[in-house]
């Protein structure tokens, strides 16, 4: 069976607009989150968000190709730009058509679906919409935008399976090279979803913190006051590559994508299992599907979300599959920085789990005051401080609404 190798890196997020700052931010425990700039929010029970912040589109793209795309596939070609260039491999001597994209989006062209329909609405019965409506709007757009703009005529779709969806681009990367379709796929997701609609419709159940007094402190998984998790946005891209191809072109190579589990709670539409029983089966299949046990992983990136029923799901999952030797995966979760990118969750995620098996380090969960009684005591929970650790294995758990579970395993390349 063949092996894949991660050979580049982007990323466009809360706390960084490139992999560097993005790497140094969450090691150095800085929080997105703040007011929410991009609409008025003087109605909503939320008023913060982790926006982007200075994002400059026309460093990747025309201005005739920006107005033509929604935001979310403006941060998806952007992390993109960076990931083969940071990958080194050289477009122009490649045979594309053995380089695929699989990009993923929990919601796709929210903000464009809502400024078109607002404008609908305000302008009476005469239906005017922009020629380009549809084609910023439909979630397959960006993984089209991608292989356009770069001229990858491999394997091309999108995932979307809410906050699990570029987590499942990452396994499908994985699965697809192990079968020899590609040589080199591009995966990861991008959202843009801070907008009225989503705020709202989040607000309206109840899932967004409403910390309005301290946005920067709001996200705080594990902590006993955590009141909901709060939006985030941005994208992230790896590079998913063969590896004697990776070899043969001299490639770097952060780590080997080494394993997958997929699993379903079949329990909610918006909860997780209470016993955390669809987590349990996919880090149970992640382990197998790479060969190895719970005693080898140095370190869980949790879902994390800082939501009351999610955090404590997830942690009787990881007290359940790591009973033998609870205490020796460090355990984190960097959305208490990042805030929650939804489908681009699992990808900025799975970029963080690969740079702490580069670097020997694992960031924090910040914001946490006191730990939620009903979290068993004995997980290793990374607090408030980055900590350097020799990280041979690293675990990337994602959840999702509808109850989809996917686990992405990384471990550091040894030839």
């Amino acid at each position: 069976m063949k092996r894949a190798v991660i050979t580049g890196l982007g990323a466009i997020t809360p706390i960084g607009n490139n992999i560097q700052e993005y790497w140094n931010n969450l090691v150095l425990g800085k929080s997105g989150a703040a007011l929410t700039t991009r609409f008025d929010t003087s109605h909503f029970k939320t008023k913060f968000s982790c926006e982007v912040k200075g994002f400059d589109p026309t460093l990747t793209m025309e201005k005739s190709e920006i107005r033509k795309m929604d935001l979310f596939t403006q941060y998806g070609i952007a992390a993109v730009d960076e990931c083969i260039k940071d990958s080194g491999l050289n477009l122009s001597e490649t045979d594309l058509t053995r380089v695929g994209t699989i990009w993923a989006t929990g919601i796709g062209g929210m903000q464009t679906m809502e400024e078109e329909m607002v404008a609908f609405c305000a302008g009476g019965k005469i239906p005017r919409f922009s020629p380009y409506f549809v084609t910023k709007m439909i979630p397959n757009i960006a993984a089209g935008q991608i292989s356009i703009k770069y001229g990858l005529r491999g394997l091309s779709y999108t995932t979307v399976s809410a906050c699990t969806s570029s987590n499942n681009a990452i396994v499908d990367a994985l699965n697809l090279i192990r079968m020899g379709k590609a040589n080199v796929i591009i995966a990861g997701g991008s959202e843009a979803p801070i907008a009225q609609s989503s705020t709202g419709g989040f607000n309206s159940m109840r899932a967004l913190s409403e910390r309005n007094d301290s946005p920067e402190t709001a996200s705080r998984p594990f902590d006993k006051t955590r009141d909901g998790f709060v939006m985030g946005e941005g994208s992230g891209a790896l590079m998913v590559e063969e590896l004697e191809h990776a070899l043969k072109r001299g490639a770097k190579i952060y780590c080997e994508l080494a394993g997958a589990g997929m699993a379903s709670d079949a329990f909610h539409v918006a909860a997780s299992h209470p016993e955390g029983l669809g987590a349990i089966s996919a880090m149970e299949e992640a382990f197998r599907d790479a060969g190895l046990t719970p005693k080898d992983v140095d370190y869980i990136n949790g879902h994390a979300t800082s939501t009351p029923i999610g955090d404590i799901s997830e942690c009787k999952a990881i007290s359940k599959v790591f009973e033998t030797c609870l205490g020796k995966a460090c355990v984190s979760g960097t959305k208490s920085m990042t805030g929650h990118l939804l489908g681009a969750a699992g990808a900025i995620e799975g970029i963080a789990s690969v740079l702490s098996i580069y670097h020997n380090k694992i960031p924090a969960t910040i914001n946490v005051s006191e730990v939620d009684p009903e979290i068993n005591p004995l997980i290793n929970l990374v607090l408030n401080k980055s900590i350097d650790k020799e990280v041979n294995v690293a675990i990337n758990n994602t959840f999702g609404f509808g109850g989809h579970i996917v686990v992405s395993l990384f471990k550091k390349f040894k030839g």
